[in-house]
């Protein structure tokens, strides 16, 4: 069987299994749904319970179902979706109904879980979220989740004229423009934040932002959207290191360099640079794109999750591999890494498994983080083959 072969018949699978589960599973981050932490002492301790997500996060064992930790419905699977679904009716024309039906339920479970309170549409994750530098109560929104589903709504009205996508899109324009804090430089550029109840600098999350605005300057000609952008997308590139690179963030914990944060960032200036005909920084997304190249795969096609370390293979690493590579036209490679993710984190079932490492293999299957991100990326790449 040929490569090609292999993706679709691994996206065919992939697909039968997400719709099997009517787009429900389990979260690496979800532990905090648990009715443990809903008791008083549980539900206050940010050290417990940031302890305890963590655990349950790197647990071999899956430890959901002993803590009653239910299958929930997560915004950014529903949007991920809703993106695969948008490039299939390109490859299976025949089958374009049928998609668009899919499209159109999606988006409205979509609109069920806006939150209210915002100036626009915005959406979280399905559960509580203790982080390092922020508490988010469940579907209480970020620029992180509210920029992935904005960009597949936005790629399903420009591949299928849907134009409640479009004006969704809009609504969550005026979220990033008004609920989002800023963080600003010397040269008046700044960095949005990654929700509205944090002040952090993560870059991969403010881009987000700008690329949601920027792809509505492209919709609507307004030229705030594109002035906004370009300060946005300013700060980020100031903080560009000299051999391509962009740490995740300013904070002491945050000078990473991994995978899938680096492909959001190119993801986001290539669309800026294409819907807003800005091409200032063309020469540093080339040095990125280098980078993110030269560091991230092995021969055989293995993404790697961190720059400097082989292991692990991640899935979001993975599906969002497949993502940046289609939209380089490094087509090939992509489908190396299909390939090779196919063989190696598939299982019979058509679900993913969360991450490989070098002696063993986490076979727990994320609805987001594992089958999600894979079902978009797949889709994406399958779509350049039969252009």
């Amino acid at each position: 069987m040929g490569e090609q072969q292999i993706l679709s018949s691994s996206l065919e699978r992939l697909q039968s299994f997400i719709e099997h589960e009517h787009y429900k599973g389990y979260d690496p981050y979800d532990a905090l749904k648990s009715p443990l932490f809903r008791l008083p002492f549980f539900k206050s301790n940010k050290l417990i319970r940031f302890g305890a997500q963590q655990l349950v996060k790197r647990s071999s064992l899956n430890l959901r179902p002993f803590l009653f930790v239910p299958k929930g419905l997560n915004p950014v699977t529903l949007g991920l979706c809703i993106q695969a679904y948008s490039e299939l009716c390109g490859i299976y024309p025949d089958k374009k109904n049928e998609y668009l039906t899919k499209i159109n339920q999606l988006i409205s479970e979509l609109k069920k879980l806006i939150p209210q309170g915002f100036k626009g549409a915005c959406w979280g994750y399905d559960f509580d979220w203790e982080a390092r530098y922020a508490k988010i109560p469940a579907y209480q929104p970020t620029v992180v989740a509210t920029g992935i589903i904005t960009n597949s709504l936005y790629i399903a009205w420009k591949l299928t004229g849907n134009e409640e996508a479009l004006s969704l899109c809009k609504s969550a324009g005026e979220f990033v423009l008004n609920d989002l804090n800023r963080t600003y430089d010397t040269q008046n550029n700044f960095c949005f934040s990654y929700s509205p109840f944090d002040k952090q600098v993560v870059f991969n999350a403010s881009m987000k932002g700008a690329r949601l605005l920027s792809q509505l300057y492209e919709a609507t000609g307004k030229e705030e959207f594109k002035n906004v952008a370009h300060n946005a997308v300013a700060f980020v590139m100031n903080h560009q290191r000299e051999d391509g690179a962009w740490i995740y963030s300013t904070s002491d914990a945050g000078t990473w360099v991994d995978n899938y944060h680096t492909g959001y960032v190119l993801d986001c200036l290539h669309e800026y640079q294409q819907c807003c005909n800005d091409y200032k920084w063309k020469a540093q997304m080339e040095k990125g794109v280098g980078y993110y190249l030269n560091n991230f795969f092995e021969d055989d096609g293995m993404p790697k999750f961190y720059d400097k370390k082989a292991f692990p293979v991640d899935c979001t690493a993975a599906g969002q591999s497949l993502l940046t590579l289609s939209r380089f036209d490094y087509s090939e490679k992509a489908l190396a890494v299909a390939t090779y993710m196919s063989m190696n984190m598939q299982d019979e079932n058509g679900g993913f498994y969360f991450r490989k490492y070098k002696n063993h293999t986490e076979k727990i299957s994320f609805m987001r983080w594992s089958n999600a991100w894979m079902f978009a990326g797949m889709a994406t790449l399958l779509k350049k083959f039969v252009q």
